[in-house]
Order: C-alpha cells, then sequence, then structure tokens
C-alpha cells in the first residue's frame, strides 16, 4: 500500500479530519473518527463498520504494516507532518494516527435480540450520559464475553471518538442498538426469555449470591441516581457487597464485576428438556 504524502492542512481530501473536536459536537453526516493504532487494528478486523480512509504521522507509517495489511487494497492512506497533523485537528495528536469510518444504519433493537444465541448476555444501559463510561462500559463487555449492548434514547453516542478511543475499539466489535420505549424492550426480553438483573447499591441479592439462567440482561444506570425507580421495582435487583461506610463504585467498574461474575463458572444453565 503506497501511503499519499499530504502538505497542507486544507487539502481538501482531508477535510473530513478538520477540527476533531468542534465536528465531534456537531456531527460527521454519518461519519466517525477511529484513534490510535489498537482502535484502527480493530476497525480493519472486525470489519462490522467500512474505513474510508487513514491519516498518518509520517513517523508511524512504518509500524503499521502489519495492520494496514488487512486494509482494503485501494483504501487511502495519507501520510503528513507533526505539524499538519496538529493544524488539521485542532490540537496536539501526539498518537498520530487516524480513521475515518462509515456508520451503518442501526439494526432495530427487537432485530438484534432475535439474532442472539440461545446462552446470551447482554448489558442494557438507561440514562449513561457520559462517554468514559459508555466507551469503559463496551470495553468491559468486549472482555467478558457480553454478546450484545442496549442502549435508551436517553443514552450518549458510542461511537463518539473518545468514548471509542476508551473502549479500545470494543465499540466498534460489540453489536449494538437503540429502544426508546424501556417497559416495551423489558417485555421484548421476557418474551426470548431473558433474566432480567438491574445492579443497584440497594439490591435485593448480593452479587455473589445471584445465578443465572440461559440468557441474562443486565441493567446500569447513571452515575450518582442509577436506574430509575419504577425500573427497579419491576426487575429482580442486585447488588455489590462493599463497606458499611461507602455506597457505590463508579458504573464502569461496578459493570467489570457484574459481567465477570455471570459470565464465569458460576454460569448455571437451565437444564435442556
Amino acid at each position: 500500500m503506497d501511503p499519499i504524502r499530504i502538505d497542507e492542512p486544507d487539502d481538501p481530501r482531508i477535510a473530513a479530519y478538520l477540527d476533531i473536536r468542534e465536528r465531534d459536537l456537531t456531527g460527521r453526516q454519518g461519519r466517525f473518527i477511529a484513534e490510535g493504532k489498537v482502535v484502527l487494528d480493530v476497525l480493519l478486523s472486525a470489519q462490522r463498520f467500512t474505513a474510508e480512509s487513514i491519516l498518518v504521522l509520517e513517523n508511524r507509517f512504518a509500524g503499521l504494516s502489519d495492520i494496514l495489511r488487512k486494509a482494503p487494497l485501494h483504501l487511502p492512506v495519507y501520510v503528513v507532518s507533526g505539524d499538519v497533523m496538529d493544524r488539521v485537528a485542532g490540537f496536539h495528536m501526539h498518537r498520530g494516527i487516524l480513521a475515518i469510518g462509515a456508520r451503518r444504519a442501526l439494526q432495530p433493537a427487537e432485530a438484534l435480540l432475535e439474532g442472539l444465541q440461545a446462552h446470551a448476555l447482554v448489558v442494557v444501559l438507561v440514562g449513561i450520559s457520559n462517554h468514559d463510561n459508555i466507551g469503559s462500559i463496551f470495553r468491559n463487555a468486549a472482555a467478558f464475553g457480553a454478546d450484545a449492548v442496549f442502549m435508551d434514547a436517553t443514552c450518549c453516542d458510542p461511537l463518539y471518538r473518545k468514548a471509542i478511543r476508551v473502549s479500545v475499539g470494543a465499540a466498534l466489535k460489540v453489536p449494538f442498538a437503540s429502544f426508546a420505549d424501556t417497559p416495551a424492550f423489558i417485555r421484548e426480553l421476557d418474551r426470548h426469555g431473558y433474566d432480567q438483573f438491574a445492579l443497584s447499591p440497594g439490591g435485593g441479592v448480593d452479587l455473589r449470591h445471584a445465578k443465572r439462567g440461559k440468557r441474562l440482561a443486565l441493567y446500569l444506570g447513571t452515575e450518582g441516581e442509577g436506574l430509575p425507580k419504577n425500573l427497579l421495582e419491576r426487575l429482580k435487583t442486585v447488588r455489590i457487597a462493599m463497606r458499611n461506610d461507602f455506597d457505590s463504585l463508579n458504573v464502569a467498574a461496578a459493570s467489570a464485576i457484574a459481567l465477570h461474575h455471570f459470565s464465569g463458572d458460576d454460569f448455571q444453565a437451565e437444564p435442556q428438556s
């Protein structure tokens, strides 16, 4: 793959990379930014999304040879100096590796549910509006083998640049979908035979004693307020036991503990008839 040298930050071929931070807020017309070597590798390897181009610091290009072999033959790879990279991005880009990815139309939550396996673990997010938390939860979901992440309409975008970066590319790998009507989605999970556990500091069951069946949906809520009261009243609640003088963990840390528990040796499959 021959790189394409770019010497001016206003070259129209790299216009999609201009002013990264501001464009994160205003949108990219169906595109997203992948940042860093590991994330680029996931983008090209997972093939859930299409890469449109890559922008690389000149001194990083040689070290990407193994990753770039996974790219489509005619994918443009633009090489720039550090000065041009910083002027394009609008701030100092010490990682020096960016890619433009094309979004796909989101699969409806019901359709994603239909395609999951008989033994499934899914994460359901309600009101997670912090991109660091979204990214970390996706990273944990990938690490512990969750099959999908579902988000209500108030959650932030997992394809926001920072969310993808914090997830170490997991947001490009773990299937996800959004739902608008939480009660209707609960009913849909019931119809598909999911146990539904809500993680809460005041949960009725200690996580260490919580058992699951073949299918489990684990609900996580926003920092501070947690999951809505009406949701907690409707679902089985689970807590992570901790010291009496401390009440809660960051939602991302809590997700890691819970996902580790439910994906490990405590899995209790229902006997097949």
